[in-house]
């Protein structure tokens, strides 16, 4: 998760981990004045102290390394050590307290202090390791207290809650933050993206747009030209019409990849938003409809056109390639794969099996062609 956010950004979750500084601090006043009020009645008044000292060192040394800005300076080994620093300080109380006090249910040496750890461990790791640094000082507690009692579950209860509650915040701070850095470099993307086409409308494409007009009225090769500038004007358009691509998702924009398809001859129908699809299952989708139009132009005839629909149905996505030409005749498929040419089993059919999706086709000769393709959006 840190990478996310670079090297030395600073942490979505830094407020989180200066309120475990702050909690240490304060949890360390209320040690100092539980060793003030029982120091009397301990059996190693010494120990107990010394306990006490260590307790502050770690918590000097807890401040100095929380509150480093940057996520990679907070060491996941630190935060382990810090839970086994706890425990260890903790199982020194059956050395300091008398069994009068033990029975008596008087504070263990670490007292509230021991509530850091699963806070920084939350914090650190998320949900899960809060969860498993409070049962891990839970037990510690139990072995402390020579015994599992009723006294033992509620602060293990409530220390398991407390890592769970901050793993969830720090979760949550990190995706919030995740989410807004890619909502800001997708409208500085829109932004240059308007700015790119406003110039490349008022220079590029009234060029084309005039040589296609031109070369038509000429006709001869000059109108060759005009058609061939005619695709190029369509699918520049296209390019500059489309929305930029997903930075961190790890998806792509179904809809804009269709759309870089259309031509002179090649219409493209799509939703208004964007079809967000695993980059994979996009590409290959991408990858059937090119091959589709590709047999278009090499059998449905010269002056076949195709139209590209793409629709968005919650669940899946449903993507249909239709075309005016002379249709496929009954058994010509079945023949061309016995021959060897494999373009329609395994470039469109094969693809969409494996994409666990169906694929269904309508042709008649003389009557075009149509595939109907359904694909699982996850």
């Amino acid at each position: 998760m840190s990478r996310r956010f670079g090297p030395t950004a600073r942490e979505p979750a830094t407020p989180l981990w200066w309120g475990t500084i702050g909690l240490r601090v304060l949890t360390l006043l209320f040690a100092l004045g539980a060793v003030i009020v029982h120091h009397a009645g301990y059996q190693r008044p010494w120990l107990a102290w010394t306990v006490l000292g260590v307790m502050a060192l770690w918590t000097v040394a807890n401040g100095a390394v929380y509150a480093r800005e940057a996520l990679r300076w907070r060491w996941r080994w630190f935060v382990l050590a810090d839970v086994a620093v706890t425990c260890a300080l903790m199982l020194t109380s059956p050395w300091i307290l008398t069994d009068e006090q033990n029975a008596a249910v008087a504070p263990l040496i670490t007292t509230v202090w021991v509530a850091g750890a699963p806070v920084a461990a939350g914090t650190r790791f998320g949900a899960a390791g809060g969860m498993a640094a409070g049962l891990v000082i839970a037990a510690a507690t139990g072995v402390a207290r020579e015994g599992f009692t009723l006294d033992v579950a509620r602060d293990g209860v409530l220390l398991v809650a407390t890592g769970l509650l901050i793993g969830m915040s720090a979760t949550t701070a990190r995706k919030s933050a995740a989410a807004l850095a890619e909502a800001l470099r997708t409208e500085a993307a829109n932004a240059e993206r308007e700015r790119l086409a406003r110039d490349i409308h008022d220079s590029v494409l009234q060029v084309l747009a005039r040589v296609r007009r031109r070369g038509a009225e000429l006709g001869g090769e000059a109108a060759e030209l005009a058609e061939l500038a005619g695709e190029q004007e369509i699918a520049l358009r296209a390019l500059v019409s489309t929305g930029p691509k997903g930075h961190t998702t790890g998806e792509t924009d179904l809809r804009a990849a269709l759309q870089m398809l259309a031509s002179s001859k090649v219409q493209v129908a799509a939703p208004a938003g964007a079809v967000n699809l695993p980059s994979g299952t996009a590409t290959e989708l991408v990858a059937v409809v090119r091959e589709a139009l590709s047999n278009v132009d090499e059998h449905a005839g010269p002056a076949a056109r195709a139209w590209v629909l793409l629709e968005d149905v919650g669940g899946e996505v449903v993507v249909t390639v239709r075309d005016d030409g002379a249709g496929i005749p009954e058994g010509r498929l079945a023949a061309a794969e016995s021959e060897g040419r494999l373009g329609v089993a395994r470039s469109i059919r094969g693809r969409v099996q494996e994409l666990g999706g169906t694929i269904s086709l309508e042709t008649a000769p003389g009557q075009g062609t149509e595939w109907e393709i359904r694909v699982p959006k996850s």
